[in-house]
C-alpha cells in the first residue's frame, strides 16, 4: 500500500514566531518565503534544501522520498 504524501507544513518564522500553513510544491525547492507575520525573507538554514526542511513541520516531498531536493 502506498504512503500518502503529505503537501501540507507549518511554516513557522524564527524572528517573530508566526506560523502558517503552506502548500509544498512538488517539482521545484522552495528557497524564498515571506513571513506574513514581521514581512521578514526566510531563506533555508545552511545544509538545508528549502525553506519547508528548515522552518516547516513537515519536510519537502523529495526529502521524505530520500530522494535530493534541489538537483
Amino acid at each position: 500500500m502506498a504512503t500518502e504524501v503529505v503537501l501540507e507544513s507549518r511554516l513557522t518564522c524564527p524572528l517573530c514566531g508566526h506560523a502558517e500553513t503552506e502548500v509544498m510544491p512538488t517539482d521545484v525547492c522552495q528557497w524564498f518565503h515571506d513571513c506574513k507575520g514581521c514581512h521578514a525573507v526566510l531563506k533555508p538554514l545552511p545544509g538545508d534544501c528549502c525553506v519547508f526542511c528548515s522552518y516547516g513541520t513537515v519536510p519537502c516531498p523529495p526529502i521524505r522520498n530520500g530522494q535530493s531536493c534541489c538537483g
